[in-house]
């Protein structure tokens, strides 16, 4: 089979003939229709942050694709089934699994990061794990619940906890914020996003914003925030992982508000211990999706309560894949999807 292999950092992915791997005892072969490209596999490609199993490995954790085999002892799959293939895979036996929260599982398998994921034609994962995807999502579309719509959900609706009435202010809208807006807005939040890109801010209107702020050349954004919030947002969601902008959500909040980072940084952070004491502030990560929140994300995109169309800019054969990634290190669109 076809697949995208990447050979280490600061190197493009290479096509190559790999391989069909077979469904062990327990697993499934699926015939993947889309992958979508995310900035983790980045950090991988252009940061040196290391994966799991070393190189060669096949990347892609956004995969959705059809049931072309099963393996021995597999129930309740047929061949031909429609599945989204969560992107962090848990044991289903640690004390974090039986809590309902795998997404923290003590023996978590990502796909592209400890075994190959989908940027291939085939793949072989856990049949427990699958999820059925509606008849009318399209598979190359419904791939990016697996990461770029499940994270944001857990995020506003486990983490930040976001309710009905609350201000709530999205800083930055790339393909993680955005999503963030739209879920937030979905929990019945009063979304406010921040960035510096007029087309992404017009998409966040889109997608439920109520007040749309290109933060270029404003010095104080927390006073303009302060206004339109009448004191401060009730909930901060940072989503692009900078210690700058992590520091710049913590200051937007009023008392008793809640700040909830989603992006990834390995630099250390500054806020004031004095201000998260008395203000009674909290502070929390949030990290992918619990296996049991796939069913209701897949629910409210088949009702059309989320949105995929205006996430998912286009598809790439899988030769395209580093004309893929170009677009992403650009900012090009919000999510790139490759059709094996």
């Amino acid at each position: 089979m076809k697949a995208a292999v990447f050979y280490g950092p600061n190197r493009p992915l290479e096509i190559a003939d790999v391989p069909t791997p077979r469904p062990g005892a327990g697993e499934v072969l699926v015939r993947i229709a889309g992958c979508g490209l995310c900035h983790t596999d980045l950090h991988y490609l252009d940061h040196g942050v290391k994966t799991f199993k070393a190189p060669p490995l096949i990347l892609g954790h956004e995969a959705a694709g059809i049931v072309a085999e099963l393996g021995p002892g597999v129930t309740g799959r047929v061949v031909g089934d429609r599945v989204l293939i969560p992107s962090v895979l848990g044991c289903g036996y640690c004390e974090y699994c039986r809590q309902g929260r795998e997404n923290l599982c003590s023996q978590m398998v990502m796909l592209g990061n400890n075994i190959d994921g989908g940027y291939a034609e085939m793949i072989t994962v856990p049949g427990k794990d699958l999820l059925p995807v509606p008849p009318e999502l399209p598979l190359e579309r419904a791939c990016v619940i697996a990461d770029a719509l499940s994270t944001p959900f857990h995020a506003v609706r486990r983490r930040a906890r976001v309710r009905l009435g609350e201000s709530v202010v999205v800083v930055g809208c790339g393909g993680v914020g955005l999503n963030v807006v739209q879920c937030a807005a979905a929990a019945g939040g009063r979304v406010i996003a921040l960035d510096l890109n007029d087309a992404r801010l017009d998409l966040a209107k889109r997608l439920g914003a109520a007040v749309v702020i290109n933060t270029t050349g404003i010095r104080r954004i927390d006073k303009k925030i302060r206004q339109l919030t009448d004191g401060g947002a009730d909930v901060a969601i940072e989503a692009i992982g900078s210690p700058a902008t992590i520091e710049l959500a913590f200051g937007l909040l009023r008392r008793g508000g809640r700040l909830c980072v989603i992006g990834y940084s390995p630099e250390p952070v500054s806020i004031s211990a004095a201000r998260l004491m008395y203000y009674e502030l909290e502070v929390v990560g949030s990290l992918g999706c619990g296996a049991g929140e796939y069913r209701e994300i897949l629910a409210l995109v088949a009702a059309g309560t989320l949105q995929l169309e205006p996430i998912v800019s286009g598809t790439l054969p899988l030769a395209e894949i580093n004309t893929g990634f170009d677009r992403l290190r650009r900012g090009e669109g919000v999510r790139w999807v490759v059709a094996p």
